[in-house]
């Protein structure tokens, strides 16, 4: 058990990291918008302490994207104007205070999948633009220990204080935005607030697969056996993230096709 703790979010964490050297902010976002942490953990907890508990900390994950939400739109506006370290604070602030206040909600996956389909829609529509292009970010092997690193201690912390923090706060832990700080901040340093938006935003499409992930935890836990829900949550998270890409695919292309046609219907014959 103490192996599966200290290796399967790093690993993650690991892959996510480097998809994001290899392909940039866009694709890096919407994988940390996965389960890549939230998943480990959760399966963690329901080895420990069932699966009655893994389906209210899964509603409660659900609940969180909310609070990841509001850590992204704090973040991403106060990095166009402030450092790094300013951003960040504003960020865990909103985080936390929003935490505070779903941990206060009933469990009811009804209010959760509300509450998180409002939360994307809304990090969709108010979160700053930009369309900066950036290298792909240097990571160097201490970047990786270390994001590896605060990965295995939040799933020892969840884990190890999941009988005292009780299922409300475990599954509102589940969802710290460990790997979104990491890769803001980063982000921020080497290349700008610019570059954090992008980043940003391309998390908010990894919500819809998330909130697939966690509603189908939290309405299957108690029905079938939990290694099954599980796949079946993986499973069905790829293809919501599937489609909401390609979503994002189309609304990118639609304004260029709109502007080649009207220069075309301008251009005499």
């Amino acid at each position: 058990m103490l192996a599966l703790k200290l290796t399967l979010v790093p690993l993650f964490l690991l892959f996510v990291s480097m998809s994001g050297k290899l392909w940039g902010p866009p694709v890096a976002g919407w994988l940390a918008g996965l389960p890549v942490v939230a998943g480990p953990i959760l399966f963690l907890l329901v080895i420990d302490r069932g699966a009655a508990f893994g389906a209210r900390a899964a509603t409660l994950s659900l609940y969180a994207i909310l609070a990841s939400e509001s850590f992204n739109f704090a973040y991403a506006w106060a990095c166009r104007t402030r450092p790094w370290w300013l951003a960040l604070a504003a960020g865990l602030c909103a985080w936390l205070a929003a935490a505070c206040v779903l941990s206060r909600l009933p469990v009811s996956w009804h209010w959760a999948l509300a509450v998180a389909l409002i939360a994307t829609c809304f990090g969709q529509t108010f979160l700053p633009r930009s369309t900066a292009i950036a290298p792909a970010a240097k990571l160097t092997r201490k970047d990786l220990a270390s994001r590896m690193a605060a990965g295995a201690a939040l799933t020892l912390i969840v884990t190890a204080l999941s009988g005292r923090l009780g299922p409300a706060w475990s599954g509102l832990l589940a969802v710290f935005p460990l790997l979104g700080s990491i890769l803001a901040v980063s982000s921020h340093r080497a290349h700008g607030a610019p570059f954090v938006i992008v980043l940003l935003r391309g998390m908010v499409l990894g919500r819809f697969g998330f909130a697939a992930f966690c509603l189908t935890l939290a309405l299957g836990l108690d029905h079938q056996p939990a290694p099954l829900v599980f796949i079946e949550a993986s499973i069905i998270t790829m293809l919501v993230q599937t489609a909401s890409a390609r979503l994002a695919r189309v609304k990118r292309t639609q304004p260029a096709a709109r502007a080649n046609l009207r220069t075309e219907t301008a251009t005499p014959e």
